[in-house]
């Protein structure tokens, strides 16, 4: 990510000594040799390696540890297993190094050669925080709930899902079709892409609404403010509906769903050197330029 988007000069951190770190890892990916160079690193630097509880599908890697007693979690994996890591350090405080592991993944910000590198830039200060802002998400009588990429109401069986979409009390849209998604500006690069949404700049505050596949109308794409409060109301129907966040299905809907956003909720572990945005987008082949000037290009 982009030292424009998340990293102010006074950021960096005094060197301290790394007593504990901290794993969430990818359920089925093979991870031996990352483990092999961090059991090593940690041999050296008399440093604990202890694999944190998540509700996440791990492999069983190392001895259980809690996220209050590690310096930093490393998420070894995708972006899921990023999104889990950082579930399990919120409430710690405590950043999430991602690093890729046979994974295409936004959040996920080094390639496994880099590894140790990393480790040891955070140990001596050299890194910088990417503050992650959040949604969160109330329905009563349910408890509570919180996202890092998005929300969404989606049919759960046959039939349409018909959602009435409002932003601060004024009606957006009322909608037929396959469901809703409310994302994170980061978020937006997700399911609401796939689903024909924009891309937003990961450092505004705004969630965007995005329909899906509505089924006539007009209920286009909508970026609203991030003080605004969006509120997403299931007209129940014979195949229901269910909400599914960041990807993982929560439960059935059965009322209401009202989404704020939340600013600065959890840290990723960031470096000055790494890649814009833009230019991640582009590595991963989400951004493609057009065949034209591709094949003009092979021409020269």
């Amino acid at each position: 990510m982009s030292k424009r988007e998340y990293i102010p000069e006074s950021a960096e951190r005094p060197r301290a000594k790394l007593s504990c770190l901290g794993l969430v890892v990818h359920p089925t990916r093979s991870i031996d040799g990352v483990l092999r160079e961090l059991r090593h690193w940690a041999g050296l630097n008399q440093a604990r390696l202890v694999q944190v509880r998540a509700t996440y599908d791990q492999q069983h890697v190392a001895e259980e540890g809690d996220a209050a007693e590690c310096d930093v979690i490393v998420a070894i994996g995708g972006d899921g297993t990023t999104l889990a890591a950082i579930r399990a350090g919120i409430v710690a405080r405590r950043p999430v190094l991602p690093v890729a592991c046979g994974s295409l993944g936004i959040l996920t910000s080094l390639a496994v050669p880099g590894l140790l590198e990393a480790v040891e830039r955070f140990a001596r200060g050299d890194w910088v925080p990417r503050p992650l802002p959040a949604l969160d998400i109330t329905r009563e009588p349910e408890p509570p709930l919180v996202a890092f990429n998005d929300v969404a109401i989606v049919r759960a069986g046959v039939g349409q899902a018909r959602v009435t979409a409002e932003v601060d009390g004024q009606l957006f849209a009322r909608i037929a079709g396959d469901g809703c998604i409310v994302s994170t500006p980061l978020g937006s690069s997700a399911y609401a892409l796939a689903a024909g949404g924009p891309l937003l700049d990961p450092e505004m505050e705004a969630l965007l609404i995005t329909p899906l596949a509505p089924h006539g109308g007009s209920s286009p794409p909508f970026v609203v403010r991030a003080g605004s409060v969006v509120r997403l109301d299931p007209v129940m129907t014979y195949g229901g509906a269910r909400l599914e966040v960041d990807g993982q299905v929560a439960d059935k809907v059965r009322g209401p769903v009202t989404i704020s956003f939340r600013a600065g909720v959890a840290t990723l572990v960031g470096f000055r050197d790494q890649e814009p945005f833009l230019a991640v987008l582009r590595q991963l082949q989400i951004i493609i330029d057009g065949p034209r000037v591709l094949a003009e290009e092979a021409r020269r």
